[in-house]
């Protein structure tokens, strides 16, 4: 059973940063691709990005430049750079991995985002 946990969550103002981080139990080269999503109340999960086996990354639009993700192979994490956070980036953040028909989720992250 895979497993992947997020931390690095909290609650920041508007314009700070937070570093994500997606620990998972298995070699995230092993999956097809890596990525992150949020829900915000009252809202539909949403794609941010993701990160394929190969290393290409891809954003949602709504990102604007501001979001990074990075990984470390040595450790199986995957991560999310949030720079200039906006009220309206507040959500829970998650990590999902794909293999084939396969889809993983972890149990989310709070971000937090005050103006």
């Amino acid at each position: 059973q895979v497993q992947l946990v997020e931390s690095g969550g909290g609650l920041v103002q508007a314009g700070g940063s937070l570093r994500l981080s997606c620990a998972a139990s298995r070699s995230i080269l092993s999956f097809n691709h890596v990525g992150w999503y949020r829900q915000a109340p009252g809202k539909q999960r949403e794609l941010v990005g993701v990160v394929t086996s190969g290393g290409t990354t891809n954003y949602a639009d709504s990102i604007e430049g501001r979001f990074t993700i990075s990984r470390d192979n040595t450790k199986n994490t995957v991560y999310l750079q949030m720079n200039s956070l906006k009220p309206e980036d507040t959500a829970v953040y998650y990590c999902n991995a794909r293999q084939a028909a396969f889809a993983y989720w972890g149990q989310g992250t709070q971000v937090t985002v005050s103006s």
